[in-house]
């Protein structure tokens, strides 16, 4: 990214709950490998009410509200999602739902990026590709490449959950390079 871009700010969402979450740490190297002029903030998801349109309607509750402000505000989204039972995560399904209905839906013209880490071969293909049905409509603009699916997760990070595996984080710093340049030509 060159210095004479404004600064860029992404929005980093983990689609997993779990503390030891491969998919949290690889959010993590993606924030300490940022280029340079991007800032990357996390959004915290499990603290969200499983979607009611009836609550919805009364008023959004006070962390999806959080949610729905850090998405209006960010430049850009990063999802890192796990995959499940060939899909993504009811947890991310969940912050997608809540996050999208009316007013002023926050994923409409974003520029979005994609990646993922499983213990599999494939690194959640399956899911991102789901993810990636979502986005459509939701009229948000999903990166087409490079795709980021990190398998065989649990070669990749140490115990402490750190990347130590430097092709990829070749890879995940070549997918924020292009979201970087993605932002810029949909601004």
């Amino acid at each position: 990214m060159t210095s004479d871009r404004r600064p860029i700010k992404v929005l980093g969402i983990s689609g997993s709950l779990r503390a030891g979450s491969f998919n949290t740490a690889a959010l993590k190297a993606a924030i300490a490998l940022a280029p340079e002029g991007m800032t990357i903030e996390t959004a915290e998801i499990g603290d969200l009410p499983h979607y009611n349109d009836d609550v919805r309607l009364a008023g959004y509750p006070p962390a999806v509200q959080r949610v729905r402000d850090q998405l209006t505000a960010a430049d850009a989204i990063l999802f890192v999602t796990p995959e499940y039972n060939y899909s993504i995560p009811g947890v991310l399904k969940n912050a997608i739902d809540w996050a999208s209905r009316p007013p002023s839906q926050p994923f409409d013209n974003k520029p979005v990026a994609i990646m993922g880490a499983s213990g599999g071969v494939i690194g959640t293909a399956r899911a991102q590709y789901q993810l990636r049905q979502m986005l459509v409509f939701l009229n948000a603009f999903p990166l087409n490449k490079p795709e980021v699916m990190i398998g065989a997760a649990q070669t990749k990070f140490d115990a402490e959950g750190n990347l130590t595996d430097e092709p990829t984080k070749d890879f995940i710093r070549q997918l924020l390079t292009a979201l970087a340049d993605w932002t810029e030509r949909l601004r």
